[in-house]
């Protein structure tokens, strides 16, 4: 009964907090050659249930978060983009303990010339990576480690042409993408994955250099009916070396959020990834949440 009382006095703080810093801020800034948007989610699932509860179940909490921010520079014919996009999210159910649901970093970086109003020419640098340890789990509930904190990471630059036409889609087109794979610790610990090259860098080594390299970057991000939100990003790379089909690398990441009130917002996202490297079938994942959400911005949308 402790237990069942302690949860929903947690779950009704998490209430509490989002209640309070929840909301949608647009402070013009006429005066600025910057546009910043921040986006901040919190999402907490809960479950509790006393002893003698005839019905079953399982006691458990969740929590899910994002965090998006993007800072764009545009004066003359430079132009300097900039993005943070963060998830981690988390389930704890009784006797199974903490389950990851979601974690990626991405921080992505650009700097642009004008050659038109559409089109651009560009260098840009990212990383994509993830938070915390990641397990796979097994019929009987072993866990194998699978990922890691910076195991594995991708750090790309790239060169090239962007056309642009709407400030809600771009694409980067980068003949010249050369990229860097990073497994911390790449000591065998990720025998579950490839006993000889997790995520194409072979045991013993931290690094994988691909020099030479293809990579095309879409991202979309508009509110396509009132109050409803499509967000979507694809990346594909391939390395010229080893040119084949099953070897293009493709990821595709979607979020679509309805804002239900000024407080509170529902959202379906996921990502469908293939990379040879670490799989040789297409990998998925989704995701389901109801909660609470602050934006700020100093900028009004286009109409």
């Amino acid at each position: 009964m402790k237990r069942l009382f302690t949860s929903g006095i947690i779950s009704c703080l998490f209430l509490l907090v989002s209640f309070v810093v929840s909301a949608q801020i647009v402070k013009p800034d006429t005066t600025s050659h910057w546009k910043k948007k921040l986006i901040f989610n919190v999402n907490v699932n809960q479950a509790a249930f006393s002893s003698n509860w005839k019905a079953g179940g399982i006691n458990s909490i969740g929590l899910n978060t994002s965090f998006n921010y993007k800072a764009n520079y545009d004066k003359n014919k430079t132009t300097w983009d900039n993005e943070v996009d963060l998830l981690y999210g988390f389930v704890n159910n009784s006797g199974q303990g903490f389950r990851k649901t979601l974690d990626r970093i991405y921080l992505d970086t650009k700097v642009g010339h004008k050659l038109s109003d559409k089109w651009s020419l560009f260098t840009s640098l990212n990383l994509l990576t993830q938070f915390a340890t990641g397990y796979r789990f097994d019929d009987d509930d072993n866990a194998e480690l699978i990922s890691d904190f910076m195991a594995p990471a991708f750090i790309t630059s790239a060169w090239g042409m962007q056309y642009k036409p709407a400030d809600f889609f771009f694409v980067r087109m980068s003949p010249f993408a050369p990229r860097v794979t990073i497994v911390n610790d790449n000591n065998g610990r990720f025998n579950a994955v490839d006993v000889d090259r997790p995520y194409g860098v072979t045991v013993g080594e931290p690094t994988r250099y691909e020099w030479l390299a293809f990579q095309l970057l879409a991202d979309f991000d508009k509110e396509i009916a009132k109050n409803i939100t499509l967000k979507s990003r694809y990346i594909m790379f391939m390395n010229y070396e080893e040119l084949e089909l099953k070897t293009i690398d493709h990821r595709l990441e979607f979020l679509l959020t309805a804002k239900v009130s000024k407080y509170i917002s529902v959202s379906m996202g996921g990502i469908l990834l293939y990379d040879y490297d670490q799989d040789p079938g297409a990998q998925f994942s989704q995701a389901f949440n109801f909660g609470f959400r602050y934006t700020f911005q100093n900028f009004e949308d286009p109409k």
